[in-house]
């Protein structure tokens, strides 16, 4: 009676790993690391820029956009190649465990069925686990717990790419908004507080659909965004000061 509730509570919990794969998450991610990278790093080039021209007009505009376009090609590539490099690792690791399935397959139902017994359950349990799953997919079941990878969901280097380049675009619009809308006189102080906002929002959202703390991911990101915005702004003035 117990092994077969263990048999059972494992099936479940494989059936809900396999549905839920960890290349799910990668989304989340790429697009929490782009948008906080569009509004942190395009605040803090327009506060650079106002805080070395003494200018809140023109030139914060004109580098917030050149930024925009260089940061969003860059993450979009930067994840793309990121990506690649684990898809590639993933395929090499696939592709062995299917030649070892096919040469040793009694090897790796032995292999198989360990694994299971290492998670707690009886060696009859395991091996009827390991059995029943390899007759319905055998290297399904093989990837998955020996590599942790889904042959069907593998991760996508250009979902990735797009979803990194298109974040960083989404949290770039808010500093780059405070550069054209709000009048000449109060441009930087709206750059500052808009892109706090715009990060504590990101920090709750991510934790949300991570399950994490949401005040520590909120607390994260705005220190991270006030020291970037401080220290770009402080070094502009030194080199408007210094004439450089």
């Amino acid at each position: 009676m117990v092994d077969s509730k263990k048999h059972f509570m494992m099936k479940k919990r494989i059936k809900a790993e396999l549905t839920n794969p960890p290349h799910k998450l990668n989304w989340l991610r790429a697009s929490v690391l782009g948008a906080n990278d569009g509004i942190v790093s395009i605040a803090g080039l327009v506060l650079g820029v106002a805080g070395a021209t003494n200018s809140s007009g023109p030139a914060m505009l004109t580098a917030g956009i050149a930024g925009i376009v260089a940061g969003a090609i860059s993450m979009g590539v930067g994840e793309f190649v990121s990506v690649s490099s684990l898809r590639d690792n993933e395929d090499a690791m696939l592709k062995k465990e299917r030649q070892q399935l096919e040469r040793y397959p009694q090897k790796e139902l032995k292999e198989l069925t360990a694994i299971y017994k290492q998670r707690g359950l009886s060696q009859k349990t395991s091996e009827l686990v390991a059995k029943e799953l390899s007759k319905k997919d055998v290297f399904a079941a093989h990837a998955h717990m020996e590599l942790n990878i889904d042959p069907d969901n593998l991760i996508n280097p250009s979902n990735a790419a797009f979803a990194s380049a298109s974040a960083f675009l989404i949290g770039a619009i808010t500093p780059l908004l405070a550069t054209v809308l709000p009048p000449v006189s109060i441009r930087v102080p709206v750059v500052f507080v808009s892109s706090l906002i715009a990060l504590a929002t990101i920090g709750f959202l991510s934790a949300r659909v991570g399950g994490a703390s949401v005040m520590k991911a909120m607390l994260r990101v705005i220190l991270g965004g006030v020291l970037t915005m401080v220290v770009t702004f402080t070094i502009g003035k030194l080199f408007a000061v210094s004439g450089i």
